[in-house]
């Protein structure tokens, strides 16, 4: 159904960027910054997994049926489109860019998303949207797995410390709302899910051989966003050097 990612059959004419990293290092923030930047289609892995958990529940499936999902995927067309703000999601000719925000899909998409057979036409569908470049994806092994020729690899990193810090802050209610959730807590469960990140046997989280790693630990937002730049724009000079 696809060309192989590592073997695509011709030059693309613009580069895709894979953007991979452990959990809030900041990869949507940097996926959606660099797609406005350069004028490229940000890839939401997250909002494809929801039309498709959408789709399942339009057909009254079992989230825990693969065999099921996976018929209903063969009958499924997922298309997103560039806006300024985001992408607009399209399933099967339907804008449902609204609809997939909606937690009975949120929770959906979780259920879903575990089937690896599922995950494996996911990839394939991916693939498909990016095989022609122009596109900016984020995840755990775009660069590895999902487009290991991508032209532009960027494995953005951070102290398990730092992320939860920047995520507890993002959780912090209004000042007369108790706190409920302790930064202590978010570090730890997201040390537990580097850990099972990086140690799964099925596409561990590591960078690719070729990635610039970026570790943030150390640099506020604007300074990451701007060495993300930086890394694209070497990369589209070096291109038209070569042309």
């Amino acid at each position: 159904m696809s060309t192989s990612a590592s073997q695509p059959a011709t030059k693309r004419e613009r580069p895709v960027i894979a953007i991979d990293g452990p959990a809030g290092a900041g990869k949507s923030t940097m996926a959606a910054h660099l797609a406005r930047r350069f004028g490229f289609l940000n890839l939401e892995t997250g909002a494809m997994y929801r039309a498709l958990a959408l789709k399942a529940i339009q057909n009254d499936l079992g989230f825990e049926d693969e065999d099921a999902l996976m018929d209903v995927a063969s009958r499924t067309r997922i298309q997103l489109e560039p806006q300024l703000e985001g992408n607009r999601v399209i399933l099967d000719g339907q804008d449902v860019s609204r609809r997939i925000r909606d937690t009975d899909v949120t929770a959906a998409a979780s259920q879903v998303s575990v089937h690896r057979r599922l995950r494996a036409w996911m990839v394939d569908q991916q693939r498909i949207l990016g095989a022609h470049g122009g596109v900016v994806m984020e995840g755990r092994d775009i660069g590895t797995v999902v487009f290991p020729d991508a032209e532009v690899k960027i494995f953005l990193d951070a102290a398990p410390e730092v992320r939860g810090n920047r995520r507890y802050k993002q959780t912090l209610p209004g000042e007369a709302a108790p706190v409920k959730v302790t930064e202590s807590a978010i570090v730890q469960e997201l040390k537990e899910r580097d850990a099972r990140d990086r140690n799964r046997l099925d596409s561990p989280l590591r960078p690719a051989s070729d990635a610039v790693i970026l570790d943030s630990t150390a640099m506020t937002l604007d300074e990451v966003l701007a060495a993300a730049e930086q890394v694209v724009r070497k990369h589209v000079e070096n291109s038209k050097l070569h042309q």
